[in-house]
């Protein structure tokens, strides 16, 4: 077989088939908040960023790893850029590499710095139930059953926690979350059952 392998890329492990569910509905729910301007911490690679200059709005990056070639080279707990500077903060997949003792001092650096709105999405653990089905000439209806599967969290190098793991029950995140925002919506995706969408208002 000729040519370079999707695995050169990172198609198969890192952007595998749900993490492009992710990125359609972080790119769903900045765009329905309608934007000029959007923070977008944790590059990634920057699909998001790249789709949403597209539509014309002005996107600036964050990260704490330099190599990613951020805008701004920095940790979410403490930002250097000035308050009520963006209209939208997109946070996705990004503060469970924190410790979970930084995670209030974040969130409100991210309300600081945003005008109003928040996208914030977490992983969350466990199982699910899924069902679908589709009679001709009615919507498709989808229905999921969380599984709660508290178990210990284990740093894997990576997380240093997550929703569903024992001491981080879904309950207590909201909590933390209304001690800063209004929560305005939160949903799982069907096809991403590990990804927890939050958009918060200050």
């Amino acid at each position: 077989m000729n040519g370079i392998s999707k695995e050169k890329y990172g198609f198969s492990k890192y952007d595998h088939k749900n993490r492009w569910i992710s990125y359609w509905h972080q790119i769903d729910e900045v765009l329905e908040l309608k934007p000029q301007s959007v923070l977008e911490i944790g590059v990634g690679n920057k699909v998001v960023s790249n789709y949403l200059k597209d539509q014309g709005v002005k996107v600036v990056t964050l990260d704490i790893d330099p190599n990613l070639k951020p805008d701004v080279t920095a940790s979410a707990v403490k930002m250097p850029l000035d308050s009520d500077s963006f209209d939208v903060v997109l946070c996705a997949e990004a503060l469970e590499h924190l410790p979970f003792e930084q995670f209030e001092e974040s969130l409100k650096e991210l309300k600081r710095v945003s005008k109003k709105n928040i996208v914030l999405s977490l992983p969350h653990f466990g199982h699910s139930l899924k069902f679908s089905f589709k009679i001709p000439f009615i919507k498709e209806k989808k229905i999921s059953v969380r599984l709660a599967f508290p178990i210990k969290h284990e740093f894997n190098g990576e997380h240093y926690w997550e929703i569903g793991k024992r001491g981080y029950p879904p309950k207590k995140i909201r909590n933390i979350l209304r001690k800063y925002f209004k929560i305005r919506k939160e949903f799982i995706p069907f096809e991403n059952q590990y990804h927890h969408f939050f958009v918060l208002e200050k």
